[in-house]
């Protein structure tokens, strides 16, 4: 159960117990969403989930908090691949997500 939304103020735009954060992660925001941002979502109690999808290619990277409070990291590279999100009891397919995105070639 995911509880009753808290937020922040009258905006309605920030969420103070979330349960699954999904990002979309450029090559220039990569280090840092996986690193200072994630560090500071870590403090939040209630998020059980945080995936970085890249913008550029097909990856995803999937951290789930532990019983013991530490986080699994799983990534992966396949197109074809179905990442389970057990905090919201779905799944994520790699191919829904980039359906209709066309990657460039590398410079």
């Amino acid at each position: 159960m995911c509880g009753k939304p808290e937020l922040a103020d009258e905006e309605l735009d920030i969420l103070l117990n979330p349960t699954l954060i999904v990002e979309i992660a450029s090559p220039s925001t990569a280090s840092f969403d996986q690193g200072i941002k994630f560090a500071h979502y870590r403090q939040v109690a209630s998020l059980q989930e945080y995936v970085l999808v890249a913008q550029d290619q097909p990856h995803l990277v999937h951290y789930v908090r532990q019983p013991d409070n530490s986080w699994r990291l799983t990534e992966t590279y396949d197109f074809n691949a179905t990442v389970p999100l057990p905090s919201v009891g779905c799944e994520l397919a790699l191919a829904d997500v980039y359906a209709k995105v066309e990657f460039t070639a590398p410079r």
